[in-house]
């Protein structure tokens, strides 16, 4: 995938991990398009490695699923960081 791709596709699953999570979420457009795409990663690495199979990678719905849980750690990691 292109590096526009990989934004959009990353501020995509980051919106959603924001609307799943529950809480407030003080990140603005910026943190959350890296969160996205830092969680497409982890979540890609970890299906893969869980399931031995690539069947995350493209711009699928199973890639999605797994960008989307993965974006959900990295935001859960993130709020855990950034506590006051």
């Amino acid at each position: 995938m292109g590096i526009i791709s990989w934004i959009v596709f990353g501020l995509i699953a980051g919106l959603v991990a924001r609307f799943l999570k529950p809480g407030a979420d003080p990140a603005g457009w910026i943190i959350t398009i890296i969160i996205g795409i830092v969680g497409a990663v982890l979540g890609g690495y970890l299906f893969q490695t869980i399931l031995g199979d690539a069947w995350v990678a493209g711009w699928t719905w199973r890639g999605f699923v797994s960008s989307v849980v993965g974006a959900i750690i990295v935001l859960y990691i993130y709020s855990f960081f950034t506590k006051k």
